[in-house]
C-alpha cells in the first residue's frame, strides 16, 4: 500500500510532463513563427546575416516539421493560409519586411534571395523535399499575389532551376485550371523560362523538361481552347523565345512521327492498299504539318520491318527487291522532292550497313528505286558525289560506281544531243 502510494508523485509528474508537452506543441507553430520573423528584422536587409541566422537558429528549432511556415515566411513575410492569403498581416509585430516578396524586383537581387536557399537547404539536407512541396504550393497559391509578387517568384524559381535547386517536375503546379484560364500560369512560365535560359542555355533547359516528362505538356499552361503549338507558338515567339517554341515542335512532330509510324505498321499488316496508305498519310501530313522528308524515312523503316527477312545473303536481295518494287509507288508519292530522297538514300545506306544481310544489297535497291521513279539521277549522283553517310561509305561507292558512270555517261549523250539538235 505504501509502495503504490509512493509510486503515486511518478506518475503523476509523467501524466503532467505529457500533458505540458502537448500544450507545448499546440503552440509551437505560432512560437516558431515569432522567433523567425524577430531574427529576419534583426537581419534587416543583410542576407548574409539572414543565411548565418538561418544556420544558427536551425539547430535548436525544428526545421523538419514547419518548414511550410518557415518557407512562407521566407518568401511572403507571413505564414500562409490555404489559397495564399496572409494569416498575420493584420498583426505587423508576425510580419517581416525582409522577404523575397519585398526585395527588389531585379535578377541580381533574387539571386542573393536563392544563395540563401541553396545555404539552408544544403546545411539542412532534408529540407529539400519539403522546398519543393512549397513552390509547388505557391504556384497554386498565385492567384492571390500580386503581379509584382508573381514575377519575383517567377525570377527566383527560374534561378533555382537553372542551379538544380529545384527539379523540374514542381512545373506541375502551373497546371491548375484557376490560373490556366486567368493566363497567370503562361504569363509565369515565361518570365521564369527566360531567367533559367539566361543562367543556363537553352539546350539544358529542353533536356530538364524531357527528363521530368513535361515536354509534351507545355500546351496545359493555356486553357483548352488554345491548347495549339501555333498559339503557344506566336505567344512565345512574342516574349522572345523563339527556341522554347521551336522545341514544342519537335517534340510534338516526334509524337506524331510515333503515332504515324505505329498506324503504317498496322495498315501494312492488315494489308491496306498502296492507294488507301497514300491517302492516309497524306491526310495527317495536312493534319499534323510534317514534311515529306520526316515521311520518307518512317515508310522505309516501317517497309523493312515488316517482313522476316532471309538469313541468307544470296536470297534476301530477291525478297527484298520483290517487296520493294510491289511498294515502290508508295515511295514515290512522299519523294518528289530532291531532299526527300536523299533522305531515303541515306535511311537505305544505314540500314543495309547495320544489318549485314544488306550489305551487297545496296545498288540493286538503288537502281530499282531509279528505275521506278522512287529516286531521279540528281539525287543519285548528289548522294554519290558529297551527300553519302560515313557507314560503309567505301563499299557503298564501289557498288554504285558502274551506275553512277552509266548516269553521267547518258546525262552527257542527252547533252550533246540537245547541242546537235540546236
Amino acid at each position: 500500500m505504501n509502495n503504490s502510494k509512493q509510486q503515486k508523485p511518478v506518475l503523476t509528474g509523467q501524466r503532467f510532463k505529457t500533458r505540458k508537452r502537448d500544450e507545448k506543441e499546440k503552440f509551437e507553430p505560432t512560437v516558431f513563427r515569432d522567433t523567425i520573423v524577430v531574427g529576419l528584422n534583426a537581419a534587416g536587409g543583410d542576407l548574409d546575416a539572414v543565411a548565418r541566422f538561418l544556420d544558427v537558429t536551425g539547430s535548436r528549432l525544428d526545421y523538419r516539421r514547419y518548414a511550410d511556415t518557415l518557407f512562407d515566411i521566407l518568401i511572403a513575410g507571413s505564414m500562409l493560409a490555404p489559397g495564399g492569403t496572409r494569416i498575420d498581416e493584420a498583426d505587423k509585430t508576425k510580419v517581416t519586411l525582409h522577404c523575397v516578396f519585398t526585395t527588389e524586383e531585379s535578377l541580381p537581387a533574387l539571386r542573393l534571395y536563392a544563395q540563401v536557399f541553396n545555404k539552408l537547404i544544403r546545411r539542412y539536407k532534408y529540407l529539400e523535399k519539403a522546398f519543393e512541396e512549397e513552390i509547388k504550393k505557391l504556384l497554386l497559391f498565385l492567384k492571390a499575389f500580386s503581379e509584382s509578387e508573381q514575377t519575383k517568384l517567377a525570377i527566383l524559381t527560374g534561378i533555382l532551376l537553372a542551379s538544380g535547386i529545384l527539379p523540374p517536375v514542381i512545373l506541375t503546379g502551373l497546371f491548375g485550371d484557376n490560373i490556366v484560364k486567368e493566363g497567370i500560369s503562361a504569363s509565369f512560365a515565361v518570365k521564369l523560362f527566360k531567367v533559367w535560359m539566361a543562367e543556363k542555355d537553352a539546350n539544358s533547359v529542353m533536356a530538364a523538361l524531357r527528363k521530368a516528362n513535361l515536354d509534351k505538356r507545355l500546351l496545359e499552361l493555356f486553357p483548352a481552347n488554345k491548347q495549339n503549338v501555333e498559339h503557344f507558338s506566336n505567344y512565345f515567339n512574342e516574349a522572345g523565345l523563339k527556341e522554347l517554341s521551336e522545341f514544342l515542335r519537335t517534340q510534338r512532330s516526334l509524337g506524331t512521327r510515333k503515332e504515324l509510324q505505329k498506324e503504317l505498321q498496322e495498315r501494312l499488316s492488315q494489308e491496306f492498299t498502296i492507294r488507301e496508305i497514300v491517302v492516309h498519310v497524306k491526310e495527317e501530313m495536312k493534319r499534323n504539318e510534317l514534311q515529306e522528308q520526316a515521311v520518307i524515312g518512317l515508310l522505309w523503316t516501317c517497309l523493312m520491318g515488316a517482313v522476316e527477312w532471309n538469313k541468307k545473303e544470296e536470297l534476301v536481295t530477291e525478297q527484298a527487291l520483290k517487296h520493294l518494287k510491289h511498294y515502290a509507288p508508295l515511295l514515290a508519292a512522299f519523294s518528289t522532292q530532291g531532299q526527300s530522297e536523299l533522305v531515303l538514300l541515306l535511311k537505305i545506306q544505314e540500314y543495309c550497313y547495320d544489318n549485314i544481310h544488306f550489305m551487297k544489297s545496296f545498288s540493286k535497291i538503288v537502281v530499282l528505286f531509279y528505275k521506278a521513279d522512287v529516286l531521279s539521277e540528281d539525287a543519285i549522283l548528289r548522294w554519290y558525289k558529297d551527300a553519302h553517310a560515313a557507314k560503309g561509305k567505301s563499299i557503298f561507292l564501289e557498288q554504285m560506281k558502274k551506275f553512277v558512270e552509266w548516269l553521267q555517261n547518258a546525262e552527257e549523250e542527252s547533252e550533246s544531243e540537245g547541242e546537235e539538235g540546236q
